[in-house]
């Protein structure tokens, strides 16, 4: 026997009763019974589908799924019945669990008002696509409003100032945009809806009347106010940052002219006499004047 024969018959040897020893442990492994673990849960009510703020929950809106029962949520419902025919206070994701802090109180109905912070006013500006942030101003941002003022004559000139900061978006769109922006597409809004104070409020509709409101968008984690002296045309014109405006020239007030006293004058002293006198020196004669 030579050593390739030799060499084949171990090889199959090997490859013969490794086979039958996988076939055995598979079988073995096989007749193992399955163990099933029961693990402990509860139903909790999440959304059937995304919902805005201010939807009326029906029926077709929330569901029952298990949840384990080792990771409560905080404030969910394990029935649908209490939190059918309330309104959102903030919007919910699809299979988000409904949670008491984003319902409205009982019998204060759906809709935009129970949505509004105690304190605040909701105040809607008209935008367009520049005005809105191209989009990005969505219910839950916040934002800073400038307001553009024209001059009305040569004293005033034309200006930019803040005149509300960091405030919150309640809504974006009207209702219609609102029913067709459920499918996730984006829908150009035309009225933004703000939560404002009522000091505010009054400023941003004395703004809205009289220039053009813009909004700027800010960071979620900057709360700071914004405080700024507004900028002029003759800032820009200088290239300068904010300055106040000239202050017009005014004519300075010509003071009341008073009577001049008379001051009498001394009469004039009277001429002095003069003599003429007549002189004989030798053989000469002449004449000399005394005063």
């Amino acid at each position: 026997m030579n050593r390739t024969t030799r060499t084949f018959i171990v090889m199959t040897v090997s490859t013969v009763t490794a086979g039958i020893a996988s076939f055995g442990v598979y079988a073995a492994v096989k007749n193992i019974p399955v163990r099933e673990v029961e693990v402990a849960h509860t139903f909790v009510a999440v959304a059937a589908h995304n919902l805005p703020t201010g939807a009326r929950i029906t029926e077709k809106d929330v569901k029952l799924v298990a949840w384990p029962a080792s990771n409560p949520v905080p404030g969910v419902f394990s029935e649908l019945k209490p939190i059918l025919d309330r309104g959102l206070v903030a919007a919910v994701g699809e299979n988000e669990p409904v949670t008491e802090t984003k319902l409205a109180p009982i019998g204060s109905g759906a809709g935009l008002p129970p949505s509004i912070p105690p304190g605040m006013r909701a105040m809607s500006v008209k935008v367009d696509e520049v005005i809105g942030v191209a989009g990005f101003v969505v219910p839950g941002t916040r934002v800073d409003l400038v307001v553009t003022l024209r001059g009305s004559g040569q004293a005033e000139e034309p200006m930019s100032r803040t005149v509300a900061s960091n405030v919150l978006v309640l809504t974006a769109g009207t209702k219609f945009d609102q029913e067709q922006a459920k499918d996730g597409k984006a829908q150009p809004s035309t009225v933004v809806t703000l939560a404002v104070s009522p000091s505010d409020a009054e400023r941003v509709a004395l703004a809205s009347s009289e220039g053009k409101i813009s909004l700027a968008l800010r960071n979620p984690l900057d709360v700071a106010p914004t405080d700024t002296a507004g900028v002029h045309m003759a800032a820009l014109r200088l290239g300068m940052g904010s300055a106040p405006p000239p202050e017009p020239v005014k004519a300075k007030p010509v003071p009341a002219r008073r009577p001049m006293a008379v001051v009498p004058q001394p009469s004039p002293a009277p001429p002095p006499v003069v003599y003429i006198v007549e002189t004989i020196r030798a053989a000469k004669r002449g004449e000399e004047v005394v005063r």
